[in-house]
């Protein structure tokens, strides 16, 4: 028998994303131009938003629209402490050749862990600056990583961390380079 925890569904992840931001429910309906009533509901799950409810959630967080997707059911003895290989949520976009799972069960508590598989010849032409503290560990492949003014260059085993710093990545090499971040407080 599957069943979903309260912590698994499209409402929790709402509300944490929310909470990460620092949004307050009374900033987020005037932003969406819905009532704080309504947001509470879906944020309990007593109330469906529609796709475009969605959108308007993912530009006010600015995550990806396909993040809302792919709750799974887990058996009821491991929602929410087991994520299983096959199970793991995509999330981003997928662009600049980069492919994201969440590994965290879900995005209820004040860090995510992602598994980022970076395929060969991909990068990141423009740093990104995020508001977050970060940690990634090169599982496999070969990785450049720009942190402000530095270079470096990773191979497995390697691990690094970004606090709000600007930064970007680049693959050029043939193999496709797997690495696991965790990420604080979550971005996704």
């Amino acid at each position: 028998m599957n069943a979903v925890s309260p912590s698994q569904s499209l409402g929790a992840d709402l509300r944490a994303l929310r909470k990460s931001r620092g949004v307050t429910l009374v900033d987020l309906a005037a932003t969406l131009g819905r009532s704080v009533g309504w947001i509470s509901q879906v944020e309990r799950d007593i109330s469906s938003p529609s796709i475009e409810d969605l959108r308007h959630f993912a530009n006010a967080f600015g995550v990806p629209l396909s993040m809302f997707f792919g709750q799974s059911t887990a058996p009821a003895g491991e929602a929410g402490f087991v994520v299983r290989a096959g199970a793991r949520r995509p999330i981003g976009s997928g662009e600049a050749g980069l492919i994201e799972e969440l590994l965290s069960p879900d995005l209820t508590d004040d860090f995510e862990v992602v598994r980022s598989t970076f395929l060969p010849g991909s990068l990141l032409p423009e740093f990104q600056t995020r508001a977050t503290q970060e940690v990634g560990y090169l599982v496999s492949g070969r990785l450049t990583v720009w942190i402000g003014a530095h270079e470096f260059h990773l191979n497995p085993g390697d691990s690094f961390r970004i606090r709000g710093e600007p930064h970007r990545w680049a693959n050029p090499h043939d193999a496709p380079a797997v690495a696991i971040w965790v990420i604080s407080p979550p971005v996704y």
